[in-house]
């Protein structure tokens, strides 16, 4: 059954970390720390992190999160997940939507990520967005020694 969900995007902020925290330990086998969340919102200039809030009976709930980090003329997806009873109703298209508008108002020329090989939806969505593999990373994720495939589009 498909539903229509009110969603609101904002920046992310340190209130928001359980929840975030949550849904990364849902979405990948080597979980951000809260340390390294911390670092980004707190310490590192170069990140943009944001959160995807949908809004059930009138109360707003964090389902799903996007960073990325802009360097030079450069942004680079650090992180995009969405909590899996959300997956499939286009929140990662909207927090990836977000990442490259973001990207766009800093005049980034690029924007890069990685994405494990075993990733058949998210590499779906990246190539719907323009990505295109440019390289792999091999043995790039320490959990299971995978290979990371390197995408790039020019924005």
């Amino acid at each position: 059954m498909d539903r229509t969900i009110a969603t609101v995007i904002r920046r992310m902020k340190l209130d928001d970390l359980n929840t975030v925290l949550d849904i990364d330990r849902l979405s990948f086998p080597l979980p951000w720390s809260e340390r390294t969340y911390r670092y980004e919102l707190l310490e590192n200039r170069s990140s943009h992190m944001y959160v995807v809030e949908v809004v059930e009976d009138q109360i707003p709930k964090i389902v799903g999160y996007v960073g990325f980090w802009f360097i030079v003329d450069e942004a680079h997806i650090s992180t995009l997940a969405v909590h899996p009873d959300y997956r499939g109703q286009g929140i990662g298209e909207l927090l990836l939507r977000t990442a490259l508008n973001g990207a766009n108002d800093l005049d980034a020329r690029i924007v890069t990520l990685e994405v494990r090989t075993s990733n058949d939806a998210a590499i779906r969505l990246y190539e719907k967005f323009d990505f295109k593999v440019v390289g792999s990373r091999p043995r790039y994720y320490r959990d299971n020694n995978e290979d990371a495939l390197l995408m790039t589009r020019i924005n």
